[in-house]
């Protein structure tokens, strides 16, 4: 079976409180960490990725960002998505290309842009069913919706975004920053799969509990690299002690 479709079955018939957990490595030792660990498949984090290469969130140029992906998805035999952020200004078909040469199965594509600003829901969704069709099944393709994210609190603006990416052939969508509260609300409007955010500060809910209130599957952004960036700082302030 393709990577592809391995990553597509992980996504199916999930219960209640058994979301599918995506840790996101941000360069090859940490997806190889990942994949010891037991994880079926991994995601990689743009904001992570950023601060492993020195730069700020968001300021990562496209090929940098591909080559960081294609060294992690090279590392392991799991299925690796991609976060390439916005799509880089990218036409669809060399977007699809270029993360397909990078190893990558799946990809995270963000519904603002880079200053903050929400894109047309339908601009987008058209946008979304070309990079649909230029990937045909070869790519799982996760609409982030930035509502909750850009100051929009109203559960419905979520949903209508993701009725429309859903009918451009978007495979799962992802409300980044709703709420736990609305999660059912999200769950019952939505069709098909949803990406939901996971704090690794055990300030929120946890995976198994963001499953039961309607997480699909569970990623972290960034928050593996930083808490690992925290506790590397904690061994160097050691050693000069």
């Amino acid at each position: 079976m393709r990577k592809v479709e391995v990553f597509r079955a992980l996504h199916r018939s999930r219960l209640p409180g058994d979301p599918l957990v995506l840790p996101g490595p941000w360069d090859a030792i940490s997806a190889r960490v990942c994949e010891e660990a037991g994880f079926p498949a991994l995601a990689t984090p743009s904001a992570g990725i950023a601060a492993a290469l020195g730069r700020e969130d968001g300021s990562t140029p496209a090929d940098e960002m591909f080559a960081a992906v294609a060294r992690i998805a090279g590392a392991v035999d799991v299925p690796v998505s991609a976060d390439v952020e916005g799509g880089y200004g990218l036409a669809p078909k060399e977007l699809v290309e270029r993360l397909l040469e990078t190893g990558a199965v799946g990809c995270n594509l963000e519904d603002s842009h880079g200053g903050g600003v929400l894109k047309d829901p339908r601009e987008h969704a058209e946008w979304l069913a070309e990079v649909r069709y230029a990937a045909g099944d070869q790519l799982f393709v996760n609409a982030r919706i930035d509502t909750f994210a850009r100051g929009d609190k109203d559960p419905e603006r979520a949903i209508e975004r993701a009725a429309l990416y859903v009918a451009a052939g978007a495979d799962c969508v992802y409300p980044i920053g709703a709420p736990a509260g609305v999660l059912p609300l999200l769950r019952s409007g939505i069709q098909g799969p949803v990406n939901v955010f996971g704090r690794l500060d055990g300030e929120g809910p946890s995976p198994t509990e963001l499953g039961e209130l309607g997480a699909t599957r569970v990623t972290f952004g960034p928050g593996l690299q930083r808490r690992m960036a925290r506790q590397l700082r904690e061994s160097a302030d050691r050693l000069q002690r």
